[in-house]
């Protein structure tokens, strides 16, 4: 079993204007090597319905490659190399080499990842050149227990390679029985980051445990985002949303107005950036920590299989299609409505928390299955008729039951029931949906009874 821990740590003056030059060295060796990718991928491609009218005489080179990049770095290391654009001297020799070949596999699987593409045959984003603001993150591959030299207390003393030794807080120790098998040190804007890899060939991976999904076991959530609810579950319950950018959002714009008005490149700019970005870090570990307690909150339930829906995040904030009349005069496309949800959605990161859940319930013996969400809010989930057809229609009153049937709790046992393999088929013709299949008594029941109870019961629970 591997699992990673992060530390802070504290290093001394001299070890920190080490560390910055560092990562000076890898970001300048990474661009570089990514550089040269890229004149190879220039210089040899030609499309196939195309032939260009101006080519390179020059022979073609083979491919660069992680092999082939790493054998430089002997050669680079017996003088000084000159940064071109500023003159800069940078010494490789300062750097442990463990390091150097971390930044070659990092190039290496940045650009094979652009080329190889997606799934559907679309190319994923082309790399990018890294800033200083990028590139925060050093690697050494080759840790282990020898480099720790003293435990005292909550502290804990570890030697790295031409840095010497530096001093970690452990706020939770190591467990019994794990070794150390890779470091990473990263800066950030608080200070500095140790990451320790740790193993222990004894205990296995975790395994979700080998049972089938029932309607007892399994619950369906939905993404809710309207006002202040977060998710809905099939078991009637409205878990609650942080939004800790909107909340945050007046702090930040002060200081970044602030920030605009000072002169480029001048002490007070320089300060009041800093004070941006702590403020941007700490928005970001409270959206974290909401993830992490809204997960342990769910897998706590005892359930063990989560239906979620799969939510294409990327076309939700995707900016409306531009409107233009004969004249090629713009007109109203409702982008700025369209803007403030966007931010709401990208506020949520319900990508990021289905992760955080999926990971926290695979060590619970739980699974996460994501399902398409299609029809999944309009359909009333105990008669599978077609009642939700607007999406600002929010409940729906039943006379038969006497019962209001919240929108999101119905979208939430539906994605259950998908999950389930009982959720009817829906079919279109001549622009009418109309709904196939019947269903179970039984499973009738059980939703009516959900729903009752979630009518009853207060519209939100707390999270601790």
């Amino acid at each position: 079993m591997k699992t990673t821990y992060q530390y802070q740590f504290y290093p001394e003056t001299k070890q920190k204007l080490t560390l910055n030059q560092w990562l000076r060295i890898c970001r300048y060796w990474y661009n570089r090597q990514l550089g040269d990718r890229f004149d190879w991928w220039e210089m040899n491609r030609t499309t196939v319905n195309a032939c260009p009218l101006i080519a390179s005489i020059s022979a073609p080179r083979e491919k660069p490659n992680y092999y082939s990049q790493k054998q430089q770095l002997p050669v680079l290391k017996k003088d000084l190399v000159k940064v071109f654009h500023s003159g800069e001297l940078l010494d490789f020799k300062q750097v442990d080499s463990t390091i150097l070949q971390d930044v070659s596999k990092r190039v290496d699987k940045a650009f094979e990842r652009f080329i190889a593409g997606d799934s559907k045959g679309g190319r994923s984003g082309r790399p990018r050149f890294k800033t200083e603001a990028d590139y925060r993150t050093m690697t050494f591959s080759t840790a282990n227990n020898d480099w720790i030299k003293l435990i005292r207390k909550k502290w804990i003393y570890i030697r790295l390679p031409k840095l010497g030794v530096v001093k970690i807080r452990m706020h939770r120790s190591i467990p019994a029985g794990f070794t150390i098998r890779q470091a990473s040190v990263t800066r950030k804007v608080d200070g500095w980051f140790i990451q320790l890899m740790l193993e222990d060939a004894s205990v296995p991976e975790f395994t979700p445990d080998k049972v089938s999904p029932t309607w007892d076991n399994s619950v369906g959530l939905d993404a809710v985002l309207h006002e202040d609810v977060y998710l809905a579950t099939s078991s009637g319950e409205k878990l609650p949303s942080l939004k800790p950018l909107r909340t945050n959002q007046a702090k930040l714009d002060r200081i970044s107005r602030k920030r605009n008005k000072r002169k480029r490149g001048s002490r007070a700019r320089r300060k009041l950036a800093k004070k941006e970005a702590k403020q941007h870090q700490k928005i970001a570990r409270y959206r974290q920590d909401f993830h992490y307690k809204t997960a342990h909150r769910l897998v706590r339930s005892g359930a063990k299989f989560f239906f979620h829906e799969d939510l294409n995040l990327k076309g939700l904030t995707k900016r409306n299609k531009v409107k233009q009349d004969n004249e090629g005069t713009y007109l109203p496309n409702g982008q700025s409505a369209k803007s403030r949800l966007n931010k709401s959605w990208l506020d949520a990161a319900f990508g990021q928390f289905f992760k955080t859940l999926e990971y926290i319930a695979e060590k619970a013996g739980s699974v996460v299955v994501p399902q398409k969400p299609a029809y999944s809010s309009m359909v009333l989930c105990y008669r599978n008729e077609i009642v939700f057809t607007d999406c600002s229609f929010r409940g729906y009153w039943d006379e038969q039951h006497s019962l209001m049937v919240d929108r999101d709790i119905n979208a939430s046992i539906n994605l259950k029931k998908l999950g389930l393999g009982i959720f009817p088929s829906i079919k279109r013709r001549n622009g009418n949906l109309s709904v196939v299949g019947t269903m179970d008594d039984s499973t009738a029941k059980e939703i009516l009874y959900t729903l009752h109870r979630a009518a009853r019961s207060p519209r939100h629970t707390v999270l601790s």
